[in-house]
């Protein structure tokens, strides 16, 4: 794919969606982190149900610490995993609270320290919590980026690097979210519905969807 497309395909996800952003519920950098840690192989709306009755009792790492492994549980046992994510929240905590007087860390290396806290999950926080251009290659980011010829990679950690390399500067900031939205919405894995997607025509999946029948495909985003 070359840079015309890309920037073509950027130029619409914004003008569809000018303000993307993550579909997690947070209010701070630690409400972030606690959400990204726990919707690893979990839905965002999972998450979010169990962090709204969680955070109005502990949004802080002292505030959590008090609650206490079996209170936690309690709040996230809807959770996939919870066990094991009620250990590594506590023990996050525990190492905000020890090193970081509380805060949230702006740095890869402190972020990725974290118990719990991979590549993905610091990415995710230094993008939308700290405005970093950075780019968390997910499950449905790596499809977009491999099925539409955005940036092919047979790792998450090659197509990250494509991405942070071909995406034009102007729209790093957000790639992270459009790709995910897309890719959740309109670019799924089983039968995307390539008749309602605003970048048909420049992506380069040649296995495209009609539109069902008595459905008409959207116009063109006017240039």
């Amino acid at each position: 794919m070359n840079g015309a497309k890309r920037l073509e395909i950027f130029t619409r996800f914004r003008a569809n969606n000018p303000h993307p952003t993550t579909e997690l519920a947070y209010t701070t950098p630690f409400e972030l982190l606690i959400a990204v840690l726990l919707s690893a192989q979990s839905t965002d709306v999972g998450v979010n149900k169990a962090t709204r009755k969680l955070y109005p009792v502990a949004n802080t790492p002292q505030a959590m610490l008090a609650l206490g492994l079996d209170e936690l549980k309690t709040y996230i046992s809807s959770i996939g995993l919870y066990n094991t994510k009620a250990k590594n929240v506590l023990a996050t905590c525990q190492i905000l609270v020890d090193q970081y007087g509380g805060a949230v860390p702006h740095s890869r290396e402190a972020l990725e320290s974290l118990p719990g806290v991979g590549r993905k999950t610091a990415n995710v926080v230094l993008n939308t919590a700290f405005g970093d251009p950075t780019i968390a290659v997910d499950t449905h980011i790596f499809r977009v980026a491999n099925r539409t010829g955005l940036a092919p990679g047979k790792t998450v950690e090659i197509v990250e690097q494509k991405l942070l390399k071909f995406v034009p500067k102007d729209f790093l900031q957000d790639a992270h979210h459009w790709l995910i939205l897309h890719g959740r919405y309109t670019c799924m894995a089983r039968k995307p519905l390539c008749w309602n997607c605003v970048i048909a025509d420049l992506c380069e999946y040649k296995q495209k969807t009609a539109a069902p029948e008595g459905l008409l495909p959207p116009q063109p985003v006017p240039a």
